[in-house]
C-alpha cells in the first residue's frame, strides 16, 4: 500500500501528499520551492500563504479524504470501475486500494497538468501505450467492464471468450487500461489521439504523435443493463444527440471545444477537443466542485450566483462572466439539467503563458451540454444549479435577476435569451443534421422551454 505521493506540476514538484489509513483522510504541504514561485493551483481553498492542508469536513463519498484540488483527478464512475476490473485481475481487494494510490495510478495520465509519483506499474507489456487502438475491441471491452461492475460474472465469461477476450492479459484489456481510466464523468469514455484524416486512434495518455490531436471520445452505446442507472454508460444514439446539442450551443454563441462524431459499426460515438491540451503542453484544469468546495453530489446546495461569485475572485474577464451566463440560459431553454459543479471548471496556463508578470485563469470551453430531463429523478429531474433561488418553474424575470450581477449588462442579457431560445427553437434542423434517432428528436421537442 502506497500512502505517499509527490504532486508535480509542469516539471516542478509542487508538494508532497501523505494518506493516513487510521483516519482515512490525507495531508498536502507545499514545496518551499512551489510557495516561492507564487503560483496557486486552488487559490480559495488551499492558498500557497500556508504550508499544509487537510480537508476532514468534506463528503468522503465526494473527496475520498483528499484535499478537493487532487480528488478533482481521480477518474469518476467509469474510469474507477476500469480500474477495479483491473484490481480483480491483479488479485488486489478494491476497498484497499486507496484514494493516494488511485492517483498514483493515474500517474502523469489524468486530464488537466497535475501528475503524481511514483506512478504505479500498470502491467502494460511492450511499451504499446502509444500504439495504434482497435475501436471496436475497446467498445466490446468497454461494455464487459461495466457488467463486470454489476456481477453478471458467467454471462461476461462466456462474452470474453466468444469475442477472443479469455485471457486476463488480452491486448483490449491493456487498451481499455490506457485510455479508459483518467476520464472524469459517468459515461463510458476513453482519452484518445486521433490522426487528421481519422483513420487511426492511439492512447491520448502519453503524448501525441505528430499528426494526431488528444480528444475525449464518449461511447455510443455502452451501458448497465439495469433499469435504475441514471447515467452509467449511455443508450445507442446519444451520441447523435450530444452532438445536435453542440451544433445549437456553437450558434448560441457558447465557447466550446470542436466536436464531431466518430463512425464505427453502426455507432456513432461522440467525439470533443480536450481543452486542457494544446498539442502536448498541459493546462491545469479545476472544476467549480474542487475550485470552491460546491460538492457535485448535492444537487441544488450551490447556484450559479455562486459561480459567478467565483468568477469575481479569480478575476476573469467580464467576457466570462457573459459566458457563465450564456450557458445558464442555454441550458434552462435546452434542458441540460446535468448543470452540476463538475459540469464548469477553470483553466490556468502555464509558466510560458505569463502575462503582465503572473498567470491568469479563465473560464475553461464547455462540455457535457446534452438534453439531460427525466421526471422523477433525483438527479435531472430538475437543475443541480439553482438560479435566482429555483431549480424548476423559471420565468424570464428570473434570468435577468441573474443577469444583474454583472454590471450595465441588462439589454444584452434579454438579447442572449431571445437568441438562444431562438436557436433551440431550430432543434429539428439540427437533429435531422446529427441524425437523432426519432423518439428521442421527439421526446426532446416536448420538454424544450422555448415559451421562457
Amino acid at each position: 500500500m502506497e500512502n505517499l505521493a509527490e504532486v508535480r506540476l509542469w516539471g516542478k514538484q509542487v508538494g508532497a501528499l501523505a494518506y493516513d489509513p487510521a483516519t482515512g483522510i490525507s495531508t498536502f504541504e507545499f514545496s518551499h520551492q512551489w510557495r516561492d514561485s507564487g503560483i496557486e493551483i486552488a487559490p480559495l481553498h488551499m492558498p500557497i500563504a500556508a504550508t499544509k492542508y487537510s480537508f476532514p469536513g468534506l463528503s468522503p463519498t465526494t473527496y475520498r479524504g483528499l484535499p478537493a484540488i487532487f480528488a478533482d483527478t481521480l477518474p469518476d464512475d467509469f474510469g474507477n470501475a476500469v480500474i477495479n476490473a483491473w484490481l480483480a485481475r491483479t488479485g488486489r481487494d478494491v476497498n484497499s486500494f486507496t484514494p493516494v494510490e488511485r492517483l498514483l495510478y493515474t500517474g502523469n495520465r489524468g486530464m488537466g497538468a497535475l501528475e503524481f509519483s511514483p506512478a504505479i506499474d500498470r502491467g502494460q507489456k511492450g511499451g504499446k501505450e502509444g500504439g495504434e487502438l482497435a475501436l471496436d475491441s475497446l467498445v466490446a471491452m468497454a461494455q464487459t467492464v461495466l457488467d463486470e461492475r454489476l456481477g453478471l460474472q458467467q454471462q461476461v465469461s462466456q462474452q470474453r471468450v466468444n469475442s477472443g477476450l479469455a485471457s486476463d492479459n488480452d491486448e483490449a484489456m491493456q487498451a481499455i487500461l490506457q485510455v479508459g481510466t483518467s476520464a472524469g464523468g459517468a459515461r463510458a469514455k476513453a482519452l484518445v489521439a486521433v490522426n487528421a484524416d481519422r483513420t487511426q486512434i492511439r492512447s491520448g495518455q502519453a503524448d501525441a504523435p505528430e499528426g494526431f490531436e488528444h480528444y475525449l471520445l464518449k461511447f455510443d452505446g455502452v451501458e448497465e443493463h439495469k433499469i435504475d442507472s441514471e447515467s452509467f454508460g449511455d443508450p445507442r444514439g446519444f451520441g447523435r444527440m450530444e452532438y445536435a446539442y453542440y451544433l445549437m450551443a456553437l450558434d448560441a454563441g457558447i465557447n466550446i471545444s470542436p466536436s464531431e462524431l466518430l463512425m464505427e459499426g453502426g455507432r456513432a460515438h461522440f467525439m470533443t477537443r480536450r481543452f486542457e491540451r494544446e498539442g502536448n503542453r498541459k493546462l491545469h484544469y479545476v472544476s467549480l466542485c474542487a475550485m470552491d468546495h460546491a460538492d457535485y453530489k448535492k444537487p441544488g446546495t450551490y447556484s450559479y450566483e455562486q459561480l459567478l461569485a467565483v468568477a469575481r475572485q479569480l478575476k476573469l474577464p467580464r467576457a466570462d462572466a457573459i459566458e457563465i451566463f450564456r450557458r445558464m440560459v442555454f441550458n434552462v431553454v435546452a434542458r441540460n439539467h446535468d448543470d452540476h459543479s463538475k459540469n464548469f471548471g477553470f483553466l490556468l496556463d502555464g509558466p510560458a503563458r505569463k502575462e503582465n508578470g503572473g498567470l491568469k485563469w479563465r473560464l475553461s470551453p464547455a462540455f457535457d451540454i446534452a438534453y439531460s430531463y427525466k421526471p422523477g429523478s433525483p438527479w435531472v429531474d430538475s437543475h443541480q444549479l439553482s438560479l435566482n433561488g429555483k431549480r424548476e418553474g423559471f420565468e424570464r424575470g428570473d434570468l435577468l435577476a441573474v443577469a444583474t450581477l454583472i454590471g450595465n449588462f441588462s439589454r444584452e442579457a434579454s438579447k442572449i435569451i431571445e437568441q438562444i431560445v431562438t436557436v433551440v427553437s431550430q432543434w429539428p434542423n439540427y437533429a435531422d443534421k446529427a441524425g437523432v434517432f426519432t423518439a428521442l428528436q421527439t421526446e426532446v421537442q416536448h420538454n424544450l422551454r422555448l415559451a421562457i
